[in-house]
């Protein structure tokens, strides 16, 4: 799969079809395959976390997510731009459809039980085989918990960079063939992910929703990460220039 960089961080150039068909394919052949995203705060986070980069360069798949990085794209890049705006958000519905064609058997690890417990009430097809919150809990124990129940897909939504950190950890013990980092995504699956007027996404102000709909959760990280991705992405091209 093609690859991007932005600063410093590879994202592969991948749309909604393309990544279902990595997932399948990883099933049907028995291999395991890690799943992250990038969005502006993952490349926030990436910038002053070497750490935090590096877990990422070891996933099979990094994905776009949201309008920032496509700007990034736009900005930084003069070939294989990305070939769409990729939303985690636009894609889990999608990725439920085909787990429910193929009967694919899903854990959830992260988030709360009351909106864990939502996700098969919401999705009353799907092959949940289990669940377990992400506060508190002993890594060691939720492994066990996991390989228990055998599941096609394992989704993490601890949040960056804890759920990256988990994943590289779990790498050699997990049995599920596809770990997918969600982050707050989680809560796309169980209904409760806010997300504003369908014009707002397509003008990539869907985090203006989030802000407004959490001002103490996300103020610092829209407030202040927005405008400090964006001078990263000018310093970056003006740097192209010298």
């Amino acid at each position: 799969m093609q690859k991007i960089e932005i600063l410093g961080v590879e994202v592969n150039n991948i749309n909604n079809e393309e990544l279902l068909a990595e997932i399948e394919k990883s099933i049907t052949t028995n291999k395991k395959m890690h799943i992250s995203y990038a969005n502006a705060n993952t490349i926030n986070l990436a910038y002053k976390n070497p750490g935090f980069k590096k877990f990422l360069s070891s996933f099979d798949v990094v994905h776009p997510d949201g309008i920032g990085i496509v700007m990034a794209s736009n900005a930084l890049l003069k070939e294989n731009k990305l070939k769409i705006r990729f939303s985690g958000s636009d894609f889990y519905p999608k990725l439920i459809a085909e787990a429910i064609k193929h009967n694919w058997k899903i854990f959830f690890f992260g988030h709360r039980k009351d909106v864990l417990e939502k996700i098969s009430d919401k999705n009353p097809e799907l092959n949940v085989c289990g669940y377990a919150e992400g506060y508190n809990f002993d890594p060691v124990k939720i492994a066990k918990q996991i390989n228990n129940k055998s599941p096609d897909i394992l989704i993490i939504g601890l949040g960056q960079p804890l759920q990256e950190e988990v994943m590289s950890f779990y790498r050699n013990f997990i049995l599920s063939n596809v770990v997918l980092a969600v982050g707050d995504g989680i809560k796309v699956f169980a209904g409760d992910k806010i997300r504003g007027p369908v014009f707002m996404r397509k003008i990539g102000l869907e985090w203006l929703t989030r802000l407004l709909s959490n001002p103490l959760k996300y103020g610092k990280r829209y407030l202040i990460g927005n405008p400090l991705f964006l001078y990263r992405i000018i310093r970056a091209k003006i740097s192209k220039f010298r």
